[in-house]
């Protein structure tokens, strides 16, 4: 019986995931701080920029959607329409699969000529703001000139001296 107990003790020490749910509680508004520090660093998304172009599984998969919704029209579950389309691409053969990878290979051809539209534009962009952003310094450096408080101090030191 002692036998017993032990391993009964054993089963009470293995199930404590209620001190584990409290410990992830805890946790839990830490990583919320650290998320926000990293959203901090990260640079502002452009709206401008041109989306991805989506691979040759997610092409196959805006055509699956519309024919499963079709023959499965009480499935409301995203999940669902993913698994289905999932095994259906698996089962597909290279040759099958070879009309949707023709399609993401000429998606992916515009996003590229997209891009270097943008970041022709973002370039000519960024070289206009630096020459708008410069400090009044930088530019009286440029032209030759110095600070205008420099020359007023000269101008009061020399009118000390004539005295």
């Amino acid at each position: 019986m002692k036998g017993a107990k032990g391993k009964g003790a054993a089963k009470k020490d293995s199930l404590k995931p209620v001190d584990d749910k409290k410990v992830g509680k805890r946790k839990a508004p830490a990583k919320a701080v650290g998320k926000s520090k990293a959203k901090a660093g990260k640079a502002a998304k452009d709206p401008n920029k041109p989306k991805r172009p989506p691979s040759a599984f997610f092409v196959f998969l805006e055509e699956f959607r519309k024919t499963f919704k079709k023959e499965n029209p009480n499935v409301k579950a995203v999940s669902a329409v993913g698994k289905a389309g999932g095994e259906k691409w698996k089962s597909l053969s290279a040759a099958e699969k070879a009309p949707y990878e023709a399609k993401a290979a000429k998606r992916k051809t515009d996003y590229e000529k997209l891009m270097t539209a943008y970041n022709k534009k973002q370039e000519s962009a960024a070289d206009e703001d630096e020459e708008s952003e410069k400090s009044k310094s930088e530019v009286d450096e440029e032209s030759g000139q110095e600070g205008g408080d420099d020359e007023e101090d000269d101008e009061d030191d020399d009118d000390e001296d004539d005295d």
